[in-house]
């Protein structure tokens, strides 16, 4: 018996440890748990509602009996009308979908530079661009800026001297989410009951009782069954925050490797680019169709998918296929080939199913933290998930409250009733 109540009080001891931790930790970084998992929640369907406010540049009204146009005539027309280079092609497998041209015209720099212009494959004609503005468009853009930056870099003049406003916002979310990480860990030890047969209590909203309850329920409850999706959003956010992180994420998981030095076999930054006019004379003799591309890589992969084609940049260059399945299922990763321009040999070939668990898991770094690892499907349970982390800030900030309010009712004098009192 004496065992049991010493047990029973170091428990009480390290669970009122764990409670005052968790508690001062959400207090801490609740409002921009708020602003942070809100944002997310409306990020995860990005792709669906920007294609909704603009479907002329993704779907297609009619396509019974038609046939495509050849990608490689569309590829000449797209040039000609843009007076630019094109740098890639998203081939869609759905029959209703537009073709994407990614266009880089001169002076454009940066991996992020140029426009995607959209191509209805029926009849050549350009539905749109990249850079056509809606009203959802920028709102998402809003939403990827709070949740990222909390709309620091939307503020001109710097809040700290030396220090860019975008990476200042990217600082105070990334702790904000470790913060919030380790909130959900002491959240899961303060969950564990004190006596195993109570566990079922821990799975379950009382509805029928008082509003204090239900609010403890929702908060307990619905927390743990949204854990194993906050804990992932958690563990992957800060990469994007901190490169110490990312470099300890990327060495736990055994695919670090060092930022410095060129990898042997790799061109050096600048080599085969000495003339560009003899390497674009170069890539018009010796640069196959895209047609010949795909039809290499239907062989290597044979399977229903999209493709995205990104065209060398000069004639020591090579040509990067990536194509992807579909479904409400289907997985983010796709599998990659890079292919010589100029033969259509595959150089290489990389099957995500049969790379290693550890370099899969860092391929789909993103696809974990935004949702997509698994299709639609997923991105719903994410959506449910980031929709329960918004409310746990404020749930958390009620039972607080409710057990402030009870602790100091309990410390109230009681003042004892004689019947002399004069009543105004």
């Amino acid at each position: 018996m004496a065992k049991q109540e010493i047990s029973k009080t170091r428990w009480q001891k390290l669970r009122k440890l764990v409670n005052d931790i968790h508690l001062w930790l959400g207090l801490g970084s609740g409002l921009i748990v708020i602003a942070v998992c809100f944002s997310g929640t409306v990020y995860v369907f990005n792709t669906e509602l920007t294609e909704k406010a603009a479907p002329h540049l993704y779907k297609l009204q009619s396509v019974a009996d038609k046939e495509r146009i050849p990608v490689d005539s569309l590829l000449e027309k797209v040039k000609q009308e843009t007076g630019g280079t094109i740098t890639g092609v998203t081939i869609p497998a759905e029959l209703n979908r537009t073709y994407q041209f990614n266009v880089k015209k001169a002076g454009e720099e940066g991996p992020r530079a140029g426009t995607t212009y959209f191509v209805n494959p029926y009849t050549g004609e350009i539905t749109g661009n990249s850079k056509e503005k809606n009203g959802t468009k920028e709102f998402m853009g809003t939403m990827f800026s709070l949740h990222r930056w909390l709309l620091l870099d939307k503020v001109k003049k710097p809040i700290i001297n030396g220090v860019e406003n975008r990476k200042l916002g990217s600082w105070i979310t990334g702790f904000a989410t470790i913060i919030f990480t380790l909130g959900c860990i002491t959240g899961l030890i303060i969950w564990f009951p004190q006596k195993v047969k109570f566990w079922e209590q821990g799975l379950k909203i009382k509805w029928n009782a008082g509003w204090k309850r239900v609010n403890h329920d929702l908060h307990n409850t619905l927390a743990f069954y949204a854990l194993i999706f906050l804990l992932l959003m958690g563990l992957t956010g800060p990469q994007w925050s901190f490169e110490w992180y990312r470099t300890g994420l990327q060495k736990t998981l055994g695919t670090y490797k060092p930022a410095d030095g060129a990898k042997a076999g790799e061109r050096k930054e600048g080599e085969g680019k000495k003339n560009a006019a003899t390497d674009t004379a170069a890539l018009a003799v010796t640069q196959l169709s895209v047609a010949d591309y795909i039809k290499a890589a239907d062989k290597a992969l044979p399977y229903t998918g999209n493709y995205v084609i990104t065209l060398p940049a000069d004639a020591a260059a090579k040509t990067m296929i990536s194509k992807t399945k579909l479904g409400f299922f289907a997985p983010a990763a796709g599998d990659r080939i890079t292919m010589d321009p100029a033969t259509g040999k595959i150089v290489k070939l990389d099957i995500f199913k049969k790379k290693p668990f550890n370099e899969r898991v860092a391929g789909s770094i993103k696809a974990i933290h935004v949702g997509n690892v698994y299709g639609t499907f997923t991105k719903i349970l994410y959506f449910l998930a980031c929709l329960i982390a918004t409310s746990l800030p404020i749930t958390g900030t009620i039972i607080w409250l409710n057990k402030m309010k009870k602790k100091k009712k309990k410390e109230e004098p009681v003042v004892a009733f004689t019947g002399k009192e004069k009543v105004a």
